[in-house]
């Protein structure tokens, strides 16, 4: 079985020949992957609510997720500048690619009737983000750490300049696609 990085090398030679590039650079590949919970109104009931997710997201990548603070004030939402309201992740190299692997082999067939993921997820860019709705999919979190249940958003960055070229190169990368 290949590899997320043998199937990017792979993908971006078969999309350098197919669209006439010159060089290799020109074809798409993975930048980065990047991890996002928002915590947000649940911060001000819990204090380490923060904490808790931060834990939880450094056993599933492997790296610690740092806390981002609120840039403005929104007195909306009671949320003050500077106040905690989320955690993320920046993945890049081997990291990157063992998380995809993980992602793509063993968390998303966990997933409770999983169809694949809609061909809108990816943006006009050649980025494509998705949500995962339970973070308990994932090997690392045992049975018993089921109390609190959370969700995050994982981007995928891509040198892809559109939305065409960039649903080729998943292709490529056997990311699982509803079938339409």
């Amino acid at each position: 079985m290949q590899t997320i990085k043998e199937k990017e090398l792979a993908a971006s030679q078969t999309i350098k020949k197919e669209s006439g590039f010159k060089s290799i650079l020109q074809a798409p590949r993975i930048v980065k992957v990047t991890l996002s919970s928002a915590t947000g109104t649940k911060m001000k009931q819990d204090k380490h609510k923060n904490d808790f997710i931060s834990e939880r997201l450094s056993k599933i990548t492997g790296q610690k997720p740092i806390t981002r603070l609120a840039k403005q004030s929104v007195a909306a939402f009671k949320i003050r500048q500077g106040d905690p309201i989320g955690v993320m992740v920046t993945l890049r190299g081997k990291r990157m690619y063992a998380f995809l692997d993980k992602m793509f082999t063993i968390a998303f067939p966990r997933t409770k009737d999983f169809r694949g993921l809609k061909r809108t997820a990816i943006d006009d860019i050649g980025n494509i983000t998705i949500g995962i709705k339970e973070h308990t999919i994932f090997p690392e979190i045992k049975e018993e750490e089921l109390k609190d249940v959370f969700g995050f958003a994982v981007t995928i960055v891509t040198t892809a300049k559109d939305k065409k070229t960039a649903g080729r190169f998943f292709d490529l990368l056997d990311v699982p696609f509803k079938k339409d």
